[in-house]
């Protein structure tokens, strides 16, 4: 067992997985979002990264870890209630490129920002949890505690969200608010509070993803997120804009492909993993693995 775990294309598998959980974490922000509001938010990566760096910020101040992880949650919930109030709420009921051009242009507003107050360097979080690999029997494994860790929150927070919009009344609410929202209206439901309260929920599961990132051993960079949330997308593609399960195995099986294709074939055509599986899963199932296709009448 010990040789199987510290074999090869098991070290591929670990590391694959490990990059993955990063993506199904944002893949699953961007579900959120989605299945709330029908808005796709491209400054959502910016805004992960700038709600963590005020977490770090807090650090660096005697803040411990786990107090930190929470403050930057508490940040990126207010920061997404905001954002949905001042730069998208006036965009409703208008062309849907209007909410694309105003999202981008917000994420260089926020990477300038974020530049501009902490500066360029790349920022770190320790964390207290070992990231140094296990050894079984004097062989490499590549898990650490923090890996685990990462498995583990990806796994409560997939769940989370699935039985919110699943079983509760809030998630209810929350879908009826984006598919119908007139009809949600006179059925009683606060539409408006419940588009913001989804920009929060997605506010703060990207901003998980993002203190994953500056907890790992490279860190963050006020631009690292644009990348992971390409990769992001990517994985709420191929698992379906409506599954939470979705983005997490999208996630999970884009960063595999990207880890192998970086093993055996090239390091510069890693990201073309996710491209490749996006290609076959358009082509087999357009509308994700995960979301069931609905036949309507006309």
């Amino acid at each position: 067992m010990s040789q199987f775990l510290s074999s090869p294309i098991m070290h591929n598998i670990f590391a694959g997985l490990a990059q993955g959980v990063i993506y199904s974490l944002v893949a699953l922000s961007l579900v959120i979002i989605w299945q709330s509001t029908h808005v796709l938010n491209f400054a959502q990566g910016a805004m992960a990264m700038f709600a963590s760096y005020v977490g770090m910020t807090e650090i660096d101040r005697g803040l411990n870890y786990w107090l930190c992880l929470v403050l930057s949650i508490f940040v990126g919930l207010l920061f997404g209630g905001f954002t949905e109030r001042v730069l998208i709420r006036p965009l409703y009921g208008k062309p849907e490129i209007n909410a694309i051009v105003v999202t981008v242009g917000f994420l260089g507003v926020l990477e300038a920002v974020a530049q501009a107050v902490w500066t360029s360097t790349t920022r770190n979080i320790a964390t207290p949890l070992s990231q140094i690999y296990f050894h079984n029997q004097g062989r490499l494994v590549l898990l650490s505690p923090f890996v685990i860790f990462q498995f583990a929150l990806a796994i409560v927070i997939m769940l989370f969200v699935a039985g919110l919009f699943r079983f509760t009344d809030l998630g209810l609410q929350l879908r009826a608010s984006a598919l119908a929202p007139e009809v949600a209206r006179l059925l009683g439901v606060r539409v408006n509070r419940m588009l913001t309260i989804g920009w929060m929920l997605s506010a703060a599961v990207g901003t998980v993803a993002a203190t994953i990132v500056a907890s790992g051993s490279f860190g963050l960079y006020p631009s690292d997120m644009d990348g992971i949330l390409i990769a992001g997308f990517i994985a709420a593609v191929v698992g379906g804009l409506e599954s939470p399960v979705g983005a997490v195995i999208g996630g999970l099986l884009i960063g595999l492909a990207e880890q192998f294709i970086l093993s055996y074939w090239s390091a510069d055509l890693a990201p073309l993993g996710g491209i490749i599986l996006l290609v076959v899963v358009l082509m087999l199932r357009p509308q994700g693995l995960f979301t069931k296709s609905v036949s309507r009448r006309v």
